[in-house]
C-alpha cells in the first residue's frame, strides 16, 4: 500500500518541495526542512524549527481557527487550561511519539515528518482534526486519553496529511470535493459504520483505519480490528463502484487497500512490509 510506505511518502514530499520552492533535495536530512518550507507557503502560519510545536487554546493556531471557523466542534467548546494540564499534555504527546516508534519505527518517522504543529485543548468533543488547507497541523481534544490514544490520534491525523500531500502531488480524484458531496458520489464509510460520505472522505477514512488497526494489533488489542474489518471491506467494495471518479493513481491506492482488506485473516505482516519496504521508494509506479 503506497500510502503507507515511508519511501513513497519521502519521494512525494520531495516532489511537493520542488513544486513549491524549486528546491532539489540532495539527501534525506534535507527532507524535513524542505517539507516545512513547502507547507509554510500553503498555510497562514509557518512551520518553524524542528519536531512538533505544541500550543493551546490561547495560541496563534487556535486563534486563527476560531476566526476562520475551522474545527468549530472543538474550539467552540474549548475551556481554559492551566500550567499542570499543559505539562501533562506535553508529556503525553512526547510519550505518544515514542510509543509510535516502538510499535513501528518507520511509521514514527512518517508522523515526525508530516506533523509539525499540535494544538491541544480542553473540549467536551473528544477527538482530533486535520485539514488539507492547513498541512502539518493536528488539533486534538484528548479528554481522558492515555498514551496509546494520543499516539493513534497523531497517526490518524498525520496519515490524513500524508494523503493530502499525495493528492496535491499526484491527484487522486477526477472531480473536485464539491462535486463529490453529491449523493451519486458518496460511498460507505469504514469508520462511521453504515453511513455514506463524500467519496474523498470515505477513501480517507478507510485508508487511515488501516494503520490504526495495525497499531492495536501490534499492541495485542483487537478493538478496532473487530470493529472495522467488516466495514472496511464494505467500504472498499462500495468505493470500487466509483472507480471512474478516481485517477489512475487513486485507483492504484484503492486496489492495494481493497486487496488487503479482503484478506482472511487480515495480513498485518504485509502492513509491516508496506511501511518499511524500499521497493516502493522513487517514482510513482506504473498503473
Amino acid at each position: 500500500m503506497h500510502f503507507l510506505n515511508l519511501g513513497h511518502l519521502c519521494e512525494t514530499v520531495a516532489r511537493l518541495a520542488h513544486a513549491q520552492t524549486g528546491q532539489h533535495l540532495k539527501d534525506a536530512p534535507a527532507l524535513g526542512p524542505a517539507y516545512r518550507k513547502a507547507i509554510s507557503g500553503l498555510r497562514p502560519l509557518p512551520a518553524e524549527g524542528e519536531g512538533i510545536t505544541l500550543s493551546y487554546e490561547d495560541g496563534p493556531w487556535a486563534r486563527y481557527c476560531e476566526t476562520e471557523s475551522i474545527f468549530e466542534h472543538i474550539f467552540a467548546k474549548a475551556t481554559h487550561s492551566d500550567g499542570p494540564t499543559r505539562e501533562h499534555w506535553d508529556a503525553m504527546v512526547r510519550q505518544a511519539v515514542q510509543h509510535i516508534h516502538e510499535l513501528s519505527p518507520d511509521l514514527g518517522r512518517m508522523v515526525e515528518l508530516l506533523v509539525t504543529d499540535v494544538v491541544v485543548v480542553n473540549s467536551r468533543s473528544d477527538g482530533g482534526g486535520s485539514t488539507n488547507t492547513l498541512p502539518g497541523l493536528v488539533v486534538m481534544s484528548p479528554g481522558d486519553w492515555d498514551v496509546p490514544e494520543y499516539a493513534e490520534c497523531l497517526v490518524h491525523e498525520g496519515l490524513h496529511t500524508g494523503l493530502f500531500v499525495m493528492d496535491m502531488v499526484y491527484g487522486m480524484f477526477t472531480l473536485p470535493p464539491s462535486e463529490m458531496e453529491k449523493d451519486e458520489h458518496r460511498a460507505l464509510s469504514a469508520v462511521k459504520i453504515g453511513q455514506k460520505r463524500p467519496l474523498h472522505a470515505a477513501f480517507h477514512a478507510a485508508a487511515v483505519a488501516v494503520p490504526l488497526m495495525y497499531m492495536q494489533h501490534r499492541r495485542g488489542v483487537d478493538t478496532l480490528v473487530s470493529k472495522y474489518t467488516v466495514s472496511l471491506r464494505a467500504a472498499c467494495r462500495d468505493m470500487k463502484a466509483h472507480r471512474d471518479v478516481f485517477t489512475p493513481y487513486g485507483r492504484m491506492l484503492l486496489a492495494e487497500m481493497s486487496e488487503w482488506a479482503e484478506g482472511e485473516p487480515l495480513d498485518f505482516d504485509h502492513v509491516t512490509q508496506c511501511i518499511s519496504s524500499p521497493d516502493w521508494a522513487g517514482l510513482v509506479p506504473a498503473v
